[in-house]
C-alpha cells in the first residue's frame, strides 16, 4: 500500500499487488472551524489577514519561501503551528509578522483554522518531498479555507483546479494575494 498517488505511480510496476491508499481525514473535526468555535488564544489578537500552516517544521519546510512571504507583506500575519525537528530553530525566519506557536494538540487545530484566511502548504521541492502526500490538504479543505501550495505532485495534480499553486516565491506570494481576494 502506498500513501499517495505519486509513490503509487513510482512503485506500481514493482509488484502485481501495489495499491494506492491515500490519506483520509476526520472532516467533522476540522469542519469545527466553521462553527464559530473560539480561536486559539495565542493568535486571537493578531490582525487579519492571517495565513497559517500546521505540521512539522523540518527539512521538508520551505524556509526561504516563508521568509519571502513575510517580507513581501509585513501586514499579513503568518501563523506556524508545529514542532521544529531535524533543523536548527535558529534557521527559522524571524519577522514580527510570523508567530511560531510550537506543537499543539490535534484537538486544538480547528481553533487555529477558525482564524485563518488562507491555509499554506509551505513545502520545499526536494528529495524529502518527492512523494509527499500531505494529509493537511484535506484537513484544510474540510475547514473550507483557501489553500496555497508549492507544486507538490500529490497536491497539484489532483487539486490544482481548487488549490492555488505557486512554484517560485513570487508566484507563491501572488497566489496568496489571489486567494485573499477570492470570494
Amino acid at each position: 500500500f502506498t500513501g499517495g498517488p505519486s509513490i503509487y505511480k513510482y512503485k506500481r510496476d514493482r509488484h502485481p499487488n501495489v495499491y494506492c491508499f491515500s490519506s483520509s481525514v476526520d472532516a467533522d473535526h476540522f469542519r469545527q472551524a466553521l462553527t464559530g468555535i473560539p480561536e486559539a488564544a495565542d493568535q486571537a489578537a493578531l490582525p487579519h489577514p492571517r495565513l497559517g500552516f500546521f505540521g512539522v517544521i523540518d527539512e521538508r519546510f520551505a524556509l526561504p519561501l516563508l521568509d519571502a512571504l513575510a517580507l513581501a507583506h509585513p501586514e499579513w500575519q503568518i501563523v506556524i503551528v508545529g514542532p521544529v525537528v531535524k533543523i536548527d530553530q535558529a534557521a527559522l525566519p524571524n519577522h514580527p509578522n510570523i508567530l511560531y506557536t510550537g506543537q499543539r494538540s490535534y484537538a486544538q487545530l480547528p481553533s487555529y483554522l477558525a482564524g485563518w484566511d488562507v491555509c499554506l502548504l509551505l513545502f520545499a521541492l526536494n528529495d524529502a518531498t518527492r512523494f509527499i502526500s500531505p494529509t493537511k490538504t484535506l484537513e484544510y479543505m474540510a475547514a473550507e479555507r483557501p489553500i496555497v501550495s508549492t507544486p507538490i505532485t500529490d497536491v497539484a495534480e489532483p487539486y490544482g483546479d481548487i488549490v492555488y499553486i505557486g512554484d517560485t516565491p513570487a508566484a507563491f506570494i501572488a497566489a496568496c494575494e489571489r486567494a485573499l481576494a477570492a470570494s
